[in-house]
């Protein structure tokens, strides 16, 4: 049962997938805050399976431009079941 906190498998592996991104380039959560335009603790509530916040489309694009990547280096190459 998916509950309203819970995360999906694929909203997990974007999180995973920014907070190694993150920690390879020495970024704090507070910094990466600082970077996109966000409160600190939202960067730790995405980054905490205790809480329902996630990183959108939007969000996606700005951590692009961070990592001077494209938006789809955050995404899985398969779907998901």
């Amino acid at each position: 049962m998916n509950d309203s906190k819970s995360k999906t498998e694929i909203e997990l592996y974007v999180i995973h997938k920014v907070k190694i991104m993150r920690e390879e380039k020495g970024i704090s959560q507070s910094q990466l805050a600082h970077l996109l335009n966000l409160s600190v603790g939202f960067i730790g509530h995405i980054e905490s399976p205790k809480y329902p916040a996630k990183y959108n489309l939007n969000h996606l694009n700005s951590l692009a431009k961070v990592f001077d990547c494209s938006p789809k280096e955050f995404l899985p190459q398969d779907y998901f079941v």
